[in-house]
């Protein structure tokens, strides 16, 4: 078959406009942080330059490196127990609620997504606070209260909250269109309900489970609201050593390098990501 000269100007002419605002609002842009991140400071002033010294800053000063690992350590955390938590509420709603009252079911699981994020992040810290409701509570049956606000803690506590309802949607929508008989078919081949969950269910659904963890992930490592709220300053991340270094500081090239190695984090977690569910499914 033949593609004719007026079909490629066409499609080029369709794809123009995407190309344009990606290369104006992304590539632009994100050429111009990396160009930032190798300038260095010479009081308040910016000289332009080719100096690597803001990422060897970032590797070895033990307060920078620190709220690096500090978000990884976070993210990491946040998204197992996100995705161990919403895989059996995804599981409950597609094979255990009736297929009328699904809709209903999803639509409670997602209602907090309907507030503000930055008003969930207040709701949790009025929990978990001091004179919190959680601490009331422990008070009024004899226990001591619990140190948990301004903790890593919390801010996981708050994250994971967040992210069960995306990772049940992400897994709900595989969980769904798998056909029965072939849970039918192991049942048939002596397999218990552990071992089609393992060898059958599990495999079938995880790039649902991939995407969803991808995107925890990512929303979760550049996240700077909720640690700001719930965990306080007591462990910086990345988000929050940025905001510091534009808002005190004014050091633009320093806060550049740290959102260059953020991207290039978010990158290779895709990239990682991509390659894995490609070979699973080979």
């Amino acid at each position: 078959m033949t593609i004719r000269q007026s079909d490629i100007r066409l499609g080029w002419g369709l794809v123009a406009p995407a190309l344009l605002w990606t290369a104006g609002f992304f590539l632009l842009p994100f050429a111009a942080m990396v160009a930032m991140s190798f300038a260095r400071m010479e009081g308040r002033a910016i000289v332009p330059a080719f100096d690597p010294g803001n990422y060897v800053k970032l590797f070895t000063e033990p307060a920078m490196l620190r709220a690096l690992t500090n978000s990884l350590e976070i993210t990491a955390l946040v998204t197992v127990i996100s995705v161990v938590l919403a895989y059996p509420l995804a599981a409950m709603i597609a094979f255990r609620v009736p297929p009328k009252w699904q809709r209903l079911a999803l639509l409670l699981a997602i209602l907090p997504f309907w507030t503000s994020y930055v008003v969930r992040s207040y709701a949790w810290l009025l929990v978990l606070g001091q004179n919190g409701v959680l601490n009331q509570m422990l008070a009024g049956v004899g226990f001591a209260p619990l140190e948990i606000a301004a903790t890593r803690a919390a801010t996981v506590i708050g994250f994971v909250h967040f992210f069960i309802m995306l990772l049940t949607l992400t897994i709900y929508a595989n969980l769904i269109q798998l056909p029965q008989n072939y849970a039918r078919a192991a049942a048939d081949l002596g397999a218990g309900p552990w071992a089609t969950f393992a060898h059958v269910i599990l495999p079938l659904t995880l790039p649902g489970v991939m995407t969803g963890a991808f995107l925890t992930f990512v929303l979760c490592i550049g996240d700077y609201i909720t640690p700001q709220i719930l965990g306080g300053n007591a462990e910086l991340t990345l988000p929050q050593l940025i905001m510091l270094q534009l808002g005190r500081s004014g050091n633009f090239p320093f806060a550049s390098a740290l959102s260059v190695v953020l991207m290039a984090i978010v990158t290779l977690a895709y990239l990682v990501m991509a390659r894995w569910v490609r070979l699973d499914r080979i």
